[in-house]
């Protein structure tokens, strides 16, 4: 409580045990509060409040390397109350209101400098919140310009390995501006090839090809079942699109996998003597005209 002069408890025996007078007695009694405040807060939020976020962010199942950044935030933000309530508590209001005025400041201008660096933080703050996708995923954006695996994720950018083998490091804004694909965020993986075959080839035996060797590779699905549609009447082939489903999918498994699985079928078509037409292409026009020139002149 404050006693006469406005000396706290502390303040009147600072002032009675020491030469300080009641000015000095009174800022150092303003420090040790401000002190003990500080302290206590800061303790409050190590043991209490850090904590509870974790746990928060556990139960959201974000992986330990993207907690990291939310946890540094949570850590500012205690420092931060810490400091401003110790101040208030220690009755240093007006010097608050200065520095809250200088820091309003400061965040004015340095917002309008760096607008795009906050976009990217507000965008890796949804992509926390929203997990469009994790560390490990596929994913492809830009109308599949740009596609890899996810390395990193922080607060203001995403970094992704190609399958090139480039990192490309990407702005988070980016991300969550555009349609994003991420083709293993489920269990399982629907991929579709376009065989074609020629119009005198049989279409039912072909699909019977198409569908049998789906079967007999080890990592196709049974269910869903495979099938076959036939989707395009071309100028030189008909289509026959075929859709399979693979298990806990990754971008190595469904290469591999496609490719084994198209090359046994080509190899049923082969021995089936079904055939595939290359396009063939009529020329006409200047290009048609200069050819009979030339064959006309050769023959005289």
């Amino acid at each position: 409580m404050l006693q006469a002069g406005g000396l706290g408890a502390v303040g009147s025996a600072l002032e009675d045990a020491t030469p300080l007078n009641a000015a000095q007695a009174g800022s150092v009694e303003s420090v040790i509060q401000f002190v003990v405040a500080f302290v206590v807060l800061m303790g409050v939020g190590r043991y209490v409040v850090l904590p509870l976020v974790s746990r928060a962010l556990d139960k959201r199942e974000l992986d330990e390397h993207a907690q990291n950044p939310l946890l540094m935030l949570t850590r500012f933000g205690v420092l931060f109350f810490a400091i401003a309530i110790a101040f208030g508590f220690a009755g240093f209001g007006n010097f608050l209101v200065s520095m809250a005025g200088i820091a309003a400041a400061g965040t004015l201008a340095l917002g309008l400098a760096s607008q795009n660096v906050i976009a990217n933080f507000v965008a890796g703050m949804f992509i926390y919140v929203d997990k469009p996708f994790r560390i490990g995923d596929w994913i492809e954006w830009d109308d599949g310009t740009y596609a890899g695996t996810v390395e990193d994720i922080s607060l203001r950018v995403t970094r992704v390995r190609t399958f090139d083998n480039e990192l490309l490091t990407v702005p988070n804004s980016n991300l969550t501006e555009s349609t994003l694909k991420n083709p293993v965020d489920g269990n399982r993986l629907r991929m579709k090839f376009v065989f074609g075959i020629g119009y005198d080839d049989d279409i039912e035996q072909a699909s019977e090809i198409i569908v049998d060797e789906a079967k007999r590779h080890p990592e196709i699905m049974d269910d869903p079942a495979p099938s076959v549609r036939l989707t395009e009447l071309g100028d030189s082939d008909v289509g026959l699109q075929s859709r399979i489903w693979i298990d806990n999918p990754s971008r190595a498994d469904f290469v591999r996998i496609r490719g084994e699985y198209v090359t046994e079928v080509k190899k049923r078509f082969d021995e089936e003597g079904i055939d595939i037409p290359y396009p063939v292409r009529t020329l006409e026009g200047g290009l048609a005209l200069e050819g009979q020139r030339a064959v006309g002149q050769t023959a005289e």
